[in-house]
């Protein structure tokens, strides 16, 4: 394959992960946005769209493959392919969790409201930004902007915690409350892993961008 070729195979695989990125950042706000305005419908469509997600991460994972096995990438191309791969296998799970979410919602829809949600709309957008830095990192290859994700990993943990503390209090004081307040700690967990997945991606923008690997100073960071 020869380089003009090959540069358009990795832009068309840029392209698509971009679509993809697009598609599963839609859906966490789309699910949240089904909670926070009670709407059945549009928690019904992020269950509906999440095949379009499954699709492209299976067209993607070929195109790299295909890129692989085709030509020997020089180490930047090789670091961006290797990266986009990864990128690709958090914004499926990305998806994922937003169709979790969004079956929890249809579940807390049945039941009235368990109390007025103050910090999970914080988190929700404390994350939802996650998602859109990191991947307005990877556009940019921006290494700064991806730093600036990590960072806001521990507020999440941080909500995380007192959503739990809280919700938990609720379920001792009002059984009546169990089953809502649940799957709000679901939601909440949920959120919580989709702020790691938006901090992995930065990793990997850090590591195409910088050449530089961060994941284990993260771990030795927590």
């Amino acid at each position: 394959m020869e380089r003009r070729h090959f540069e358009q195979e990795l832009e068309e695989l840029k392209q698509r992960l971009l679509w993809m990125a697009g598609l599963a950042e839609k859906s966490v706000h789309q699910a949240v946005q089904a909670l926070f305005e009670e709407k059945e419908d549009i928690a019904k469509r992020v269950l509906e769209e999440e095949s379009a997600i499954n699709e492209l991460q299976i067209e993607i994972d070929d195109r790299v493959m295909s890129l692989l096995a085709l030509q020997q990438p020089m180490a930047a191309d090789l670091r961006f392919i290797l990266s986009v791969s990864r990128i690709n296998s958090d914004l499926e799970r990305i998806g994922d969790q937003a169709v979790n979410i969004a079956q929890s919602v249809l579940r807390i829809l049945r039941h009235p409201q368990v109390k007025p949600y103050v910090d999970i709309p914080r988190m929700s957008a404390l994350v939802e930004g996650m998602v859109r830095d990191s991947l307005n990192a990877v556009v940019q290859r921006n290494a700064e902007l991806a730093r600036s994700v990590l960072v806001r990993d521990d507020e999440v943990d941080h909500f995380r915690d007192q959503i739990f503390r809280e919700l938990l209090t609720y379920m001792m004081e009002n059984a009546a409350v169990i089953f809502p307040a649940f799957e709000l700690i679901l939601v909440a967990k949920n959120l919580e892993r989709i702020g790691d997945h938006a901090t992995n991606i930065a990793e990997d923008v850090i590591y195409m961008v910088a050449g530089q690997d961060v994941r284990h100073m993260a771990a030795d960071h927590h």
